[in-house]
């Protein structure tokens, strides 16, 4: 039985993880992480095309249990005015629709699924270089300890070492401008938001929140700052983050200084990086996906979805193709186009949530934008986005 070794217990690994164990193979996963942090990474958008993914997994029935169903995106203006309301999924089918869940409760479903299928799962093992032979591919952990198997996934996110040591030229991912700041509120007397997540282009920064039937609020900001080392944006506190977001958004309208006012609990600060094209996915035994390759900003809510997208195309390859070598050539062959089409999508949504330069630029913002959404929810060009449905089973005996 072939062995893969997978770098990264986030979304791709699991994933990659159980759809390779149907497919015949070992395989270990091994997470940098020490241990599971019920917050980390605060929370995401799992688009239509990545819960279609966890359907064939039969974990999507689990997730969206603790997720909050988000067919619809409300836009307001920093004065309050409604912009337009634009599908979170294909248009004209809101009932499949995305959903906003805790970064960490679509991790915890995944590794649980891992879990029941005894599939081994090492914490506390980040990846220090990696070493092939005719043979096989080694990866050698920093407290010293190494693995063996026949192939090495990188699930290992945006700063990933798989990547680097596939091509040591390869491209660094591109800070957008952007920070991504986030946390969760309780505001007295603010009302649950069924099916919809709010957008604000405020006067001086964009913010979203949504607000769950237990009156929980998921919010984030997205100021415009100069590039920040991430040891630094992890030393900084959250009362230094909440300080400038409360300035920053004071005189936004309710409930935005309302919720920064209320907000409880872990506070995230990340820098916003994109992956638009990197030459080599995979090199002899070694191949990454996800953000490792195609990091997109979050303005498309499609960074988990894509990962999950690849987890079973890879699989699908490995399965299919009569080595690793002509698996990993296909795999490349046919996410690729569709993943950088995703990145460049998202990356025109974002160029929005940094305009305002000035007063006047806010102006033409918002009188520009209500013409731009109008119709938005009958536009059914960016369907394919979400309507990406890909099988498991093989089609016919031998496809």
């Amino acid at each position: 039985m072939p062995k893969a070794l997978i770098i990264g217990g986030g979304v791709a690994g699991p994933a990659v993880a159980l759809f390779l164990q149907r497919a015949g193979w070992d395989v270990e996963v091994f997470e940098a992480r020490a241990a599971p942090d019920s917050f980390g990474g605060l929370f995401l958008n799992v688009a239509t095309n990545g819960l279609a993914v966890l359907e064939t997994l039969g974990l999507r029935n689990r997730l969206v249990a603790d997720g909050h169903l988000c067919p619809y995106m409300e836009m307001r203006s920093g004065r309050g005015r409604r912009l337009g309301i634009v599908p979170n999924g294909p248009a004209g089918a809101p009932e499949r629709g995305s959903v906003v869940v805790r970064r960490e409760w679509l991790n915890s479903v995944l590794r649980d699924a891992t879990d029941a299928a005894g599939i081994r799962f090492t914490w506390n093992a980040r990846l220090d270089r990696i070493e092939e032979s005719g043979t096989g591919v080694t990866a050698h952990f920093v407290d010293g300890t190494s693995a063996t198997g026949d192939i090495l996934i990188g699930c290992d996110g945006v700063g990933s070492p798989t990547r680097r040591w596939i091509d040591p030229a390869a491209p660094e991912p591109a800070y957008t401008g952007l920070l991504s700041i986030g946390g969760f509120a309780r505001v007295d007397g603010l009302a649950p938001t069924p099916l919809t997540q709010h957008m604000v282009f405020g006067a001086r920064g964009f913010f979203g929140y949504l607000v769950r039937d237990d009156g929980t609020v998921y919010w984030f900001a997205n100021p415009a700052k100069p590039e920040i080392d991430r040891d630094a944006l992890r030393a900084l506190s959250p009362d230094t983050w909440l300080n400038e977001l409360r300035a920053l958004h004071a005189d936004d309208p309710y409930p935005v200084p309302q919720i920064l006012d209320t907000a409880t609990g872990p506070i995230g600060a990340y820098g916003i990086y994109e992956l638009a094209h990197v030459p080599h996915w995979h090199r002899e035994r070694v191949v990454a996906l996800g953000d490792a390759v195609h990091a997109t900003s979050p303005s498309a809510g499609q960074g988990a979805s894509l990962a999950l997208e690849d987890a079973i195309v890879l699989a699908r390859c490995l399965r299919d193709e009569p080595d690793h070598e002509s698996a990993f050539a296909r795999f490349e062959d046919l996410r690729r186009p569709r993943a950088e089409e995703v990145v460049a999508y998202s990356r025109a949504i974002g160029r929005h949530k940094s305009v305002t330069s000035s007063r006047f630029a806010v102006m033409i913002r918002d009188a520009l934008l209500p013409l731009f959404l109008r119709g938005a929810m009958r536009d059914t060009r960016n369907n394919h986005l979400y309507e990406h449905v890909i099988p498991w089973e093989r089609s016919h005996p031998g496809s």
